[in-house]
């Protein structure tokens, strides 16, 4: 397979929301659940114009996406500076053959090329393994009302 990585544009935003929804639709969550929060994960315009997004290629299809931008410091780890990992999505049928690794080394490279201090996530529970093994560490919640359940922190 030959991955070709670039910046994503405003023709590539219905097959990436398709990868969305066949990666939303794998995830361990009542079918309702899915159907009814779907959509908020779509990505549009607005999207192109405030998130670096980028897609994974194979053949010009898009097989996986990955977007990103600066986070809040208040959900980092000791109010460090960091790049928030909006999104990784790759394509069920082609998933664990690295192409969400190599988008995750992406987002490590600009978080570094901003000087950052490390990269977060706020991961759906049935991918923290994979960020985990990506060397990613869990973050403790500090505070249960505001704190999403699964961040995740790599120092860069």
């Amino acid at each position: 397979m030959a991955i070709i990585v670039e910046t994503a544009n405003q023709s590539d935003l219905d097959n990436i929301n398709l990868v969305i929804k066949a990666a939303i639709m794998t995830w361990d969550l009542p079918e309702r659940v899915k159907r009814l929060s779907l959509t908020s994960y779509f990505y549009n315009d607005l999207d192109l114009k405030h998130l670096d997004i980028i897609v994974a290629k194979d053949n010009e299809r898009i097989v996986a996406v990955a977007s990103w931008e600066i986070a809040d410091i208040k959900d980092t780890p000791q109010n460090k500076s960091g790049l928030l990992l909006h999104g990784l999505y790759v394509q069920p049928e082609i998933q664990g053959q690295g192409i969400g690794k190599k988008l995750l080394q992406k987002a490590e490279k600009a978080a570094q090329a901003k000087r950052l201090s490390g990269l977060l996530v706020k991961a759906q529970e049935n991918a923290i393994g994979f960020f985990i093994q990506q060397g990613m560490h869990e973050v403790q919640i500090r505070d249960t009302s505001r704190d999403y359940a699964h961040r995740l922190w790599k120092e860069l």
